[in-house]
């Protein structure tokens, strides 16, 4: 019995798909239940590189209607920014929040996310 975890990596383009189908699809690539060695106490997932992330689409108004929360920390210091001007200025931080909270809620969650990267539009070569 081989006890060697083998990570595969996977390059996903993001052009013209909708932000939480791809953060789905994204999430059991990280976690690793496409393989048939599946357990839920082990890290055995890939790595994923994301490709074109500002052509990432989302469905509805989202873009304009959806808030994003957070708190300063000090006596009535609850930011919120809508999620459209927040997806111009750090697109990979918005989705990698979107896979982040679809990961298991335990310790292996921060180890699971590390192996999310993005690749920017201006170092892809086009053919």
């Amino acid at each position: 019995m081989n006890n060697e975890i083998t990570r595969e990596k996977h390059q996903l383009d993001a052009t013209d798909k909708i932000g939480g189908r791809l953060a789905t699809e994204v999430a059991i690539l990280l976690m690793g239940k496409h393989k048939v060695i599946f357990e839920r106490h082990l890290d055995q997932g890939d790595f994923v590189e994301i490709l074109n992330i500002t052509k990432l689409k989302f469905s509805g108004n989202k873009l304009k209607q959806k808030s994003i929360y957070h708190h300063t920390g000090y006596p009535g210091g609850i930011k919120e920014i809508k999620l459209g001007k927040k997806f111009e200025s750090k697109p990979e931080e918005v989705f990698k929040k979107m896979v982040y909270n679809m990961l298991p809620k335990n310790k292996l969650r921060k180890e699971i996310i590390k192996r999310l990267t993005f690749k920017s539009d201006t170092n892809i070569k086009q053919d």
